[in-house]
C-alpha cells in the first residue's frame, strides 16, 4: 500500500517514512503543498499524511483542492501543531478524514492510518471471509474448517483475519507484526510461534496446511486446492 507524506519538517518526515516502510507500506515524501497536491492527484495512494503548515500551499487548501477540484476521495490524515477546536473543524471542513495533533505517537499514526484505509476499502464491517474450506465471521471471530469449529487464541485470530482478507497475497512480516502487536517486533520468533499455533489448529488429523511461508518476506493463505 502506497502512502504519500506531505510534511515540511525533515525530522518528522524521516520518522514517518522509516516507520511506515518498516510496517510494510511504500511511502513517498514531498515537502511543500504544491508538489504534494500534484503527487496526490497524479498517482494512486492508499492514504495521505498531510501537514497543515506547508510552504507554497497550506494543507487545508491542498485537501480542499484534492476533494473539490480533483474529485479524489483518498483518505487524508492531517498532522499538525494546530490544536484548537476551530482548527480541527477547519480540517474536517476542508475534507480531512482524521486529525492528529503534534507531537504524536508513531503507533497512533499507524493505527489511525490502518483504520482509515480499512474504512475506505469497505472492510470495517465485512461479510464472512472464506478461503477454500475455511470460513471466518469477522464480527464474532468464529472460525470453521470443513464445518468443524476451530478454537484460536486472540492474536492468532487476528493473524488469520489479516491473511483471509487478502487470499493468495503475500503479507510481509512487518505488516503483520504492526497490525497485531502495534509495531515490528525485534524478534521474529514471536510471529513464527503464533503462526505455528495457527497452522496446528487449522490442520487437525493431517489436513493440508493452507498457510505458506514465503521465505525472507512473509506469509500467505491459499485455498486448499492451491495449498502444497
Amino acid at each position: 500500500m502506497r502512502i504519500l507524506i506531505i510534511e515540511d519538517d525533515p525530522a518528522i518526515a524521516a520518522n514517518l517514512y522509516d516507520y511506515l516502510e518498516a510496517a510494510g507500506y511504500v511511502p513517498e515524501h514531498t515537502a511543500d503543498g504544491v508538489t504534494g497536491l500534484h503527487r496526490a492527484v497524479s498517482a494512486q495512494w492508499s492514504a495521505i499524511l498531510l501537514d497543515v503548515s506547508l510552504p507554497g500551499m497550506d494543507g487545508f487548501t491542498v485537501c480542499r483542492k484534492l476533494r473539490e477540484e480533483a474529485r479524489k476521495d483518498t483518505p487524508v490524515l492531517m498532522l499538525t501543531a494546530k490544536d484548537t477546536l476551530d482548527d480541527k473543524l477547519a480540517g474536517f471542513g476542508h475534507g480531512a478524514d482524521d486529525y492528529l495533533v503534534k507531537p504524536f505517537s508513531l503507533k497512533e499514526v499507524g493505527a489511525r492510518l490502518a483504520a482509515l484505509i480499512k474504512r475506505h476499502q469497505g472492510q470495517v464491517v465485512p461479510g464472512a471471509l472464506r478461503v477454500g474450506d475455511i470460513s471466518m465471521d469477522p464480527r464474532t471471530l468464529d472460525v470453521e474448517r470443513a464445518g468443524k469449529v476451530i478454537r484460536l487464541p486472540r492474536k492468532c485470530l487476528h493473524l488469520l483475519q489479516l491473511l483471509m482478507s487478502a487470499p493468495g497475497q503475500v503479507l510481509r512480516r512487518a505488516e503483520l507484526e504492526t497490525a497485531v502487536w502495534g509495531e515490528p517486533l525485534p524478534d521474529s520468533d514471536t510471529l513464527r510461534s503464533h503462526m505455528h499455533t495457527l497452522r496446528r489448529a487449522l490442520t487437525p488429523d493431517g489436513a493440508a496446511n493452507p498457510i505458506e511461508t514465503v521465505h525472507g518476506i512473509g506469509y500467505r493463505i491459499n485455498a486448499i486446492s492451491d495449498a502444497p
